[in-house]
């Protein structure tokens, strides 16, 4: 497992291949937040042939619509390359959203980061 330098309101570890990132806060919400996560993630992506992402949302309670947009433009930009984003430990209210918008059928969903990379792997 590597760390990779970190921004202040998240982490992300390469578990043998996976990305997962994890957020520092129970609530993303503030324009500044999500471009701030939106670079770091978007660049991660953008510098890799291939890579398998995880959003860990354990802890997190609420998120702005910017980030369920920032999620489908990862997701594109994952899959054009071969790869699968997956979210983990979100919260049953944010759930919700995700099927309110029709998201649910996009992203595949795993009780916990563990579950999510398991999963990962025999696929």
């Amino acid at each position: 497992m590597n760390d990779i330098p970190n921004m202040g309101m998240m982490d992300i570890k390469d578990v043998d291949g996976v990305f997962v990132v994890s957020f520092k806060q129970a609530s993303i919400a503030g324009i500044g937040e999500v471009e701030e996560i939106s670079h770091s993630l978007r660049g991660l992506v953008q510098g890799l042939d291939s890579c398998n992402m995880v959003v860990d949302f354990s802890g997190v309670s609420f998120f702005s619509s910017q980030m369920l947009g920032l999620l489908v433009d990862l997701w594109r930009r994952i899959k054009d390359k071969g790869g699968v984003l997956s979210i983990s430990g979100i919260d049953p209210q944010l759930t919700r959203v995700f099927r309110i918008t029709h998201l649910d059928k996009l992203f595949k969903f795993h009780e916990n980061a563990e579950a999510a990379i398991s999963s990962l792997r025999t696929s």
